[in-house]
């Protein structure tokens, strides 16, 4: 005769409250070992779960427009990817990543001979029409220390990475495929339900864990979305700028103008500085302008798109969703870096915004406050989801004109 010890009938013992802290205690150490001995593999999953996040709409897109199934509408999309990705692996892909590593070469050199340059500059005075420029009164000694200073380490960075990339391109190609790999699985299995890409089930949390699902999809819709778009536009306007103005190297730095939106200040300064310096030391100017009228105009050029992006497209496309200080992105960029690599940079801005969230529904949690004090707002549709519908509107306007006879 069995012995039912439970108020549930069930023969199973209750654990102590001492139990449960050690057996808690062992598990948070065992996921520690884990995540310490596999590190490894915890950028390519990361990398896989937020594939699978951007190619949902896709998917489901096909589903609802088309007629597919869930996992035929998977297939397609995924066959897709896979071809893009051989195409631009075969078309100019690996080439991206020398001409990158031929910016980071150059700028080094450029960086050495960067103190004799302003050494020479220094006590002299330049004339731009009705504009006077006098150095005398700038300590630029000083000026090429911190400018070293702040912009060496991220070079060097860089480089090791895109150097590592390109030095095993072989395993960079495996690993691509890896996430492809994990990631069709995830959004496979997710039966054609965001909720389901990423299952977290607490017993009486359910309320909260849906609406913190809700309040992070926001966030990390708004990101990879808006984010991806912006590193499109700025990696096709600093192409064609660069190309038209004869800068050498001009899709490796679009390249690294791209990634520079994902870091506030420090991403465009070090843009900046890496144009000025490749466009004083190559031997091509465009007008047969002197090296630094050249590299000003080259430099100014690249601020006045930096501010088109920041105060029109940014605000328009991102709408401040993230809700984060871009002082408190940087430093959480320069933290991830050491912990994620370049990953870790790009995706600092909602790492920030997931940290906030979380902390303040514990905090509240803690204080035995209600965590959600405000009312949850209503999700707008993606940038992508407003243009098509835009879209849509005008050809509809246009077909009930009337047309005149």
């Amino acid at each position: 005769m069995s012995q039912a010890t439970g108020t549930s009938g069930s023969a199973s013992p209750r654990w102590s409250a001492t139990t449960k802290l050690v057996v808690a205690l062992s598990m948070v150490a065992v996921v520690a070992a884990l995540v310490i001995r596999f590190r490894f593999i915890i950028t390519p999953l990361l990398v896989s779960l937020v594939f699978a996040y951007l190619l949902y709409p896709v998917a489901s897109f096909l589903q609802l427009r088309l007629g597919f199934s869930w996992g035929v509408s998977v297939v397609v999309v995924y066959l897709v990817v896979a071809a893009l990705l051989l195409t631009g692996l075969t078309a100019g892909g690996l080439g991206l990543v020398g001409q990158v590593e031929s910016v980071v070469a150059v700028l080094r050199d450029a960086l050495a001979a960067l103190p004799d340059l302003l050494s020479q500059l220094s006590g002299q005075v330049f004339q731009f029409g009705p504009f006077r420029l006098d150095l005398r009164s700038v300590d630029l000694p000083d000026l090429s220390r911190q400018v070293l200073g702040a912009v060496e380490p991220v070079l060097s960075q860089t480089g090791a990475i895109l150097g590592s990339v390109a030095g095993s391109a072989g395993r960079f190609i495996g690993w691509t495929f890896f996430v492809i790999l994990v990631s069709y699985f995830i959004l496979a299995e997710s039966g054609g339900l965001r909720g389901r890409i990423l299952t977290l089930e607490v017993p009486g949390y359910g309320q909260d864990i849906a609406r913190l699902g809700r309040e992070l999809g926001r966030i990390w819709n708004a990101f990879l979305r808006g984010q991806t778009i912006l590193f499109v536009a700025a990696f096709i306007v600093y192409s064609i700028l660069l190309t038209l103005l004869g800068v050498r190297y001009s899709i490796g730095l679009a390249f690294l103008a791209g990634l520079a939106r994902f870091v506030p200040y420090l991403g465009p300064a070090i843009t900046w500085t890496a144009l000025g310096l490749v466009a004083f030391f190559q031997d091509y100017k465009v007008f047969n302008l002197p090296p630094l009228q050249y590299a000003l105009l080259v430099v100014v050029l690249a601020l006045l798109i930096d501010w088109l992006f920041d105060n029109v497209a940014s605000p328009r496309i991102m709408s401040q969703a993230l809700r984060v200080h871009p002082a408190a992105v940087l430093v959480t960029a320069v933290v991830a870096a050491n912990l994620l690599g370049i990953l870790g940079v790009v995706i600092a801005a909602p790492m920030l915004a997931t940290a906030t969230l979380l902390w303040r529904y514990t905090f509240r949690k803690l204080v035995e406050l209600d965590p959600f004090p405000e009312p949850e707002s209503e999700q707008r549709p993606p940038p992508a989801g407003r243009t098509l519908v835009f879209i849509r509107r005008l050809f509809r306007n246009v077909r009930r004109r009337p047309q005149k006879t």
